[in-house]
C-alpha cells in the first residue's frame, strides 16, 4: 500500500494509483488504492477547511454537499452557502456559492445549516437565517433547477414569532406518505410540522419530538423505525466545544421517540451516544450536525459530519475551522454509531459505489 508522503509526491502517488482527482486533498489526507485489495481508503478530514452543518444529496453519479455561509478567510475566501461535489464521498471539489445573493428578508444574518432535497426536477434548500442572540430567526426556501444553483430565494417559510418556537434555525425536510414535512429547531425544543403541498408554508399543528438538549435533527427509516439524530453541547468553542450526535428511535415520524435506554428524547439528559469528540490530544473537538446518511453499493451507511481539529480549530481570520468528517454507522442491537463513538483517526475503506 502506498504510505502518505509529502504534498510534493502527490502528482507521482495520483498517477500510478489512477484515482482520477486529488483535489482538496491535503498533506495529511492522501486517499489511496490498496495493492493488495484495489480497496480506496481514506483519512478525515475529506474535506477543509470549512463545511459546517452538512447536508448532502446524490444526483447521478456524483454528490453534492453544502454547508453554513463562512469566510474561509486566506485558506478560500467569503462562501455563501458553499457547494461541493464528489463521486465518492472522499475526493471533494469546490464548486463555488450555491446562492448569487443573500436573502433581503431579514435586514442582517447568516444564511445557516442548509438542508438540501431533490423535489421532482427541482432541488429545494431549507435554510437558517440567524445572528448569535437573534430574537427572531427564521427558516427560509430556495430553489433551483439544477443541484448547483443558484438557488432562488421563495422568501420565508416562517420566523420565530410566526411559528412559536423561539430559536427556529436548523431546518430538515422529510416526505411521509405523500405528505411534506419540515424538523427544526435548536435547544428550544425539537419540533415538526406538515406543509403546505408547495413546501412554502406550514399547515397545521406544530408537534414537539425533542427536548432542548438538541439541535440540528435529522430522521432516518430503517427496519419499521425512525431514527431521530439531533446534536447537543456547544458547537462553536473551537477546541472546547462540547458537541455530539444523539440519537433516539420511533414506530412513528411524530414520535414518541425513545433513546437505548427508554428514556423518551423530551428528557433532558435522553439520547443515545452516535459519535463525540476523540479522547485523543490529535483528535476532533464538537463533532456534530450530521448531514444525511448514504447508502453505499455494499449497503453500508455512512455519516458525513463537521469537526474541529483540536490542534488547529480555528482559521487565521478566527473563523471555526469545521472541517468535513467521514465515517461508517456500525448498526449494535438496532442502534447506530460510528465505532468508538468518535471520529476515525486513522486510514479506512472507504465506501463503494459501482
Amino acid at each position: 500500500m502506498f504510505r502518505k508522503n509529502k504534498l510534493v509526491f502527490l502528482p507521482i502517488i495520483c498517477l500510478l494509483l489512477t484515482l482520477g482527482s486529488c483535489r482538496n486533498t491535503s498533506e495529511s489526507q492522501i486517499h489511496e488504492m490498496d495493492s493488495g485489495n484495489d480497496t480506496l481508503t481514506y483519512s478525515n478530514p475529506v474535506f477543509e477547511p470549512v463545511l459546517a452543518d452538512p447536508t448532502v444529496i446524490k444526483v447521478g453519479n456524483e454528490f453534492f454537499a453544502y454547508g453554513t455561509e463562512d469566510n474561509w478567510g486566506k485558506e478560500g475566501g467569503y462562501h455563501l452557502v458553499p457547494v461541493i461535489k464528489s463521486p465518492d464521498l472522499v475526493n471533494w471539489e469546490v464548486v463555488g456559492n450555491s446562492m448569487a445573493k443573500k436573502p433581503n428578508w431579514k435586514e442582517r444574518g447568516g444564511i445557516w445549516a442548509p438542508d438540501v432535497t431533490q423535489v421532482g426536477d427541482q432541488f429545494y434548500m431549507y435554510y437558517s437565517f440567524s445572528t448569535w442572540g437573534d430574537p427572531n430567526p427564521g427558516i427560509g426556501l430556495a430553489i433551483s433547477e439544477k443541484p448547483e444553483g443558484p438557488f432562488i430565494d421563495q422568501g420565508p417559510v416562517f420566523t420565530s414569532e410566526e411559528i412559536g418556537v423561539k430559536n427556529s434555525i436548523d431546518p430538515f425536510y422529510i416526505e411521509e406518505n405523500g405528505k411534506k414535512f419540515l424538523i427544526w429547531g435548536s435547544f428550544h425544543g425539537l419540533f415538526m410540522t406538515e406543509l403546505s403541498s408547495d413546501g412554502k408554508k406550514p399547515k397545521g399543528d406544530k408537534i414537539q419530538l425533542a427536548g432542548n438538549h438538541l439541535e440540528a435533527a435529522y430522521v432516518f427509516k430503517k427496519d419499521g423505525f425512525y431514527y431521530l439524530f439531533g446534536s447537543a453541547g456547544t458547537c462553536c468553542e473551537g477546541a472546547n466545544s462540547t458537541y455530539q450526535v444523539l440519537v433516539g428511535r420511533s414506530k412513528n415520524l411524530s414520535g414518541p421517540y425513545l433513546d437505548q435506554e427508554g428514556k423518551n428524547m423530551k428528557e433532558e439528559d435522553s439520547g443515545t451516544l452516535v459519535v463525540g469528540r476523540n479522547e485523543s490530544d490529535h483528535g476532533y473537538a464538537g463533532p456534530g450536525h450530521n448531514a444525511e446518511i448514504v447508502t453505499d453499493s455494499k449497503g453500508q451507511h455512512w455519516l458525513l459530519y463537521h469537526g474541529m481539529s483540536k490542534q488547529k480549530p480555528k482559521l487565521e481570520n478566527g473563523t471555526n475551522r469545521r472541517v468535513l468528517l467521514l465515517d461508517k454507522i456500525q448498526w449494535t442491537d438496532g442502534w447506530p454509531e460510528i465505532k468508538n463513538k468518535e471520529p476515525s483517526l486513522k486510514a479506512k475503506d472507504a465506501p463503494v459505489f459501482k
